[in-house]
């Protein structure tokens, strides 16, 4: 019986195993070969040999070095704006004292059910309508749109992660005298962390990377590394727009290098703070 048991175990270890195949399959051909052929092409010329002109021409180029800084105040900018927006309404939309009825966090999570183009599309209509078209305003409707499709992918992880704020410690804060300030300060940030963290990550590098809200609302007059990428590809210049996927490549590596080291934080882990 004992041999039997062990059997089974083992067989079913093996099929575990099995079901990882697809997996790794997935991870190696939509993975692993892009990645070492922007690698192969960032460093390599037009005859496939070894090259650094791409890397050279990039740093050299003022303009290619002002998209990226325009992309990343950008990006800063729209999730800035999204988290100073989105992090009320979550914490209105975790309390259960407030918010009884979840039809409101539907309605907020809705947009995302669009299609962004279709969405980009109104909202420039909206704005040429009232005046803030992107031939005039061209940063201020870029920002727009960009704030308008990100702030759902803001609210939800800020909602996630509230909805597991300990309101006992809250209210025992409250109860030995904290104002609602330290409260806040010292409690419900701590707390929720780790979701302005999850929420920033899946708005500063999208916002970077997206072209298509740019194009539309500034009608071609902002360029993001997107776009740029975007265009070094279209005309064939593979070796240009592979070093620059290359960088931003290395900035979500920076980027997942700083949040791991706020998920580290015992604060942060812990899920609350000092009174």
């Amino acid at each position: 019986m004992q041999w039997k048991n062990s059997k089974a175990s083992r067989f079913f270890s093996l099929k575990r195993k099995y079901l990882a195949f697809p997996y790794i399959l997935f991870l190696v051909l939509f993975i692993l070969i892009p990645t070492l052929l922007i690698i192969f092409y960032a460093f390599s010329d037009e005859n496939g040999n070894p090259s650094a002109e791409a890397m050279i021409e990039f740093f050299s180029t003022p303009s290619k070095i002002s998209v990226l800084v325009v992309s990343l105040f950008m990006g800063l900018q729209t999730t800035l704006i999204c988290l100073l927006l989105g992090y009320p309404a979550a914490y209105f939309l975790a309390d259960k004292k407030i918010n009884k009825n979840a039809v409101l966090v539907v309605l907020f999570i809705m947009p995302m059910w669009i299609n962004f183009v279709i969405r980009t599309g109104a909202t420039r209509d909206l704005l040429s309508a009232i005046g803030l078209d992107g031939g005039t305003h061209p940063w201020e409707a870029t920002l727009i749109g960009m704030v308008q499709n990100y702030l759902p992918f803001t609210i939800l992880p800020l909602y996630t992660t509230m909805l597991k704020l300990d309101r006992a410690q809250m209210e025992a804060a409250a109860d030995l005298g904290c104002s609602p300030f330290k409260v806040f300060i010292k409690n419900v940030l701590p707390q929720s962390l780790p979701g302005i963290i999850s929420a920033s990550e899946m708005v500063f590098m999208p916002v970077m990377s997206s072209y298509v809200i740019s194009d539309t609302l500034s009608e071609g007059k902002i360029t993001l590394f997107g776009n740029s990428i975007y265009l070094n590809f279209s005309n064939s210049q593979w070796n240009a727009g592979s070093f620059m996927a290359l960088i931003f490549l290395v900035l979500i590596g920076l980027s997942m290098l700083v949040t791991r080291r706020f998920e580290k934080d015992p604060v942060a882990s812990r899920g609350g703070g000092i009174w």
